[in-house]
């Protein structure tokens, strides 16, 4: 098991979305800066990034600043600024993927290295360990076995995907888009050409299948899978979605953090990132938030099938089966409540999915808006779920740092020491006037109620130790706010006394991966130039105008392969007939060339040209 703490890194779309994180057992946030983010849609100010640093550390939670979209000359300046800016904020790291920027003058903010990156082996994280980065984000195509084998061979601490969408192409190796749309996907602004519907022709251009979304991805989902992880060497589990809404950042972070709550509870081993207690008045269940299926990619199964090629909209949660279909309604076979304004979704007969919003429900009997054609047998999905969705709405405020209190009678009047579950003590004093009680011995109990009330604070009173007169008239006016004034103070303390790690810039001649450098490794500017000449490389066998000038460029590298997908894998059926290669996939953008690398189980998505051999 890893000695460092377990962190729970939940989606920040927005200041609110990173407020609700880290209400719902976030240990750490990630969130897009002003600029750089890769996620065009979801840039936040350095205002908003300042007070959601000040909300997080209360906590001694953490607040990480992507800027990791790939950089030209004439945005690293700028690129610098912002990483200045957001370390001036408060922030407690950058995700960056440009090494052009381990060239420039950074503060002294810890890094760590994007997903982007594209970390998929032992040696090149070791390379990341070595140049200076803090944390890595693990590709999500690894295997359980592939992360034991990268914690073995390095220290630095490992982040893996545990939750969320899944992009089809290794992370910073899609093309695609850029290529086609001039949207450059390492830039932030994915067109999302694995979402597209498709044709499958084989090399006579014969139609093998169509209108079928070939490259579409199920959603991740390792919640069965944190234990292991834990064991393998990741630290830091990460749920995806910042361009996800408050409900689905609410739902999935509390689901995660009872299930590494009850992981490090049943190992003293292990112990949290982050101080606070959540208690939740809804049951988290990630099934109820966007997801279109689930599964658990690679990590357990190099032959898992997890394409969702039938539609790349949220399917959601399995509520029933129909039973009976009439002229305006159905009945269903479950055990889930279904509500009036839930939209619910099947598969017809053409596995095309249909959607519907149930209009009024009677019981089992469901009375959609709009008429649908429904056949007995149909499981239903529900991908909506109004009432959750407003238990969701309501939540906030769930999570509470523990306070012990001692209230002790001074000279001119009460003195209050507060000491929390992390250790941290504040003593705050106030000067009262005195005057004996009228009835002797009931002060003690007045103290224990007002100082017990700690509604609208981030605290929980556990224990309130009293050493007073016990004829000291006190009235609950004055007690309340002593209280008010020492929980404001504490948290001031607990803000002072948070210690953000800084670090020193790492100058070395560790060498890189190869004397060689194309554009897979995704150099865009000057000073990346500059970062792998210094690591090693001779040659930068690069296109003068970038991926646009290139001979040949593969538009994605996947670990998913549609051969496997569709049963048709030699390696699945060795009595399955062989295709005539090389296949292709055709969109109203064009048509694209399909290969595949059966040795490493590997498909490639490659720019169509006349010759594919």
């Amino acid at each position: 098991m890893p000695s460092s703490p377990l962190e729970l890194l939940a989606p920040a779309r927005d200041l609110a979305c990173g407020i609700a994180a880290i209400d719902h057992g976030a240990d750490a946030v990630y969130i897009g800066g002003p600029a750089f983010g890769a996620r065009a849609a979801a840039a936040n100010s350095l205002a908003d990034i300042e007070r959601l640093v000040s909300y997080a550390h209360q906590y001694a939670a953490r607040v990480y600043v992507a800027l990791n979209t790939l950089l030209t000359d004439a945005e690293l300046q700028e690129a610098t600024a912002i990483a200045h800016a957001v370390w001036n904020a408060g922030a407690d790291a950058l995700i960056i993927q440009d090494m052009g920027l381990l060239e420039c003058d950074l503060p002294p903010i810890p890094l760590h290295a994007s997903t982007q990156t594209d970390n998929r082996s032992r040696e090149k994280v070791q390379f990341l360990e070595k140049v200076g980065f803090q944390q890595v984000v693990l590709a999500r195509e690894l295997s359980l076995q592939q992360i034991r084998e990268i914690r073995r061979g390095t220290k630095v601490a490992l982040e893996c995907f545990v939750h969320g969408a899944l992009c089809v192409s290794y992370s910073g190796q899609c093309y695609i888009s850029e290529m086609i749309t001039g949207r450059s996907a390492n830039r932030g602004e994915c067109s999302q050409f694995c979402r597209h519907a498709w044709t499958l022709k084989d090399a006579g251009g014969h139609v093998l299948d169509k209108g079928r979304y070939f490259l579409s991805l199920k959603d991740l989902d390792l919640s069965a899978r944190i234990a292991d992880l834990a064991a393998a060497g990741i630290s830091s589990f990460k749920i995806e979605g910042r361009l996800k809404d408050v409900r689905y950042v609410k739902n999935v972070t509390a689901a995660y953090r009872l299930i590494l709550d009850d992981l490090m509870h049943s190992n003293l081993d292990l112990r949290r990132a982050s101080a606070g207690k959540c208690c939740f008045d809804f049951t988290p269940d990630t099934s109820r938030s966007f997801n279109r299926g689930k599964t658990e990619y690679f990590l357990m199964d190099s032959r898992n099938r997890p394409g969702s090629i039938n539609t790349p909209k949220a399917i959601g949660q399995e509520v029933g089966v129909v039973k009976e279909v009439d002229r305006n309604s159905f009945t269903l076979i479950g055990q889930e409540e279904i509500a009036n304004g839930d939209g619910l979704c099947f598969f017809d007969s053409r596995d095309q999915l249909v959607g519907m919003k149930a209009n009024k429900v009677e019981g089992r009997r469901i009375f959609p808006k709009d008429p649908v054609n429904l056949s007995p047998g149909t499981p239903v999905y529900r991908n909506a779920d109004s009432a959750f969705g407003r238990q969701l709405d309501r939540s906030a405020g769930c999570r509470r740092i523990s306070l012990e209190i001692r209230v002790e009678e001074t000279a001119e009047g009460l003195r209050l020491t507060l000491e929390d579950e992390d250790g941290c003590v504040s003593v705050h004093e106030r000067t009262l006037e005195k005057s004996p009680a009228r009835i002797s011995g009931k002060t003690e109990a007045v103290i224990h109620r007002q100082m017990a009330k700690s509604g609208g604070t981030i605290f929980v009173v556990e224990k309130i130790h009293v050493v007073i007169d016990p004829a000291l008239h006190l009235t609950a006016a004055d007690l309340n706010e002593l209280r008010r004034e020492a929980f404001d103070r504490h948290v001031q303390i607990r803000l002072d006394q948070y210690q953000r790690p800084e670090v020193s810039r790492v100058i070395n001649e560790t060498p890189w991966l190869s004397e060689e450098v194309t554009y897979l490794d995704n150099i865009t500017n000057c000073k990346a130039r500059d970062f792998y000449k210094r690591h090693g490389v001779k040659n930068f066998l690069l296109a003068p105008g970038g991926i646009q000038d290139e001979e040949q460029v593969v538009l994605m590298t996947c670990r998913y392969c549609l051969k496997r997908e569709l049963q048709i894998c030699p390696k699945d059926n060795r009595t399955t007939a062989r295709l005539l290669e090389p296949l292709v996939l055709s969109d109203n953008t064009g048509s694209y060339g399909l290969r595949f690398d059966c040795s490493s189980c590997e498909m490639q998505l490659v720019r169509w040209k006349k010759d594919l051999s």
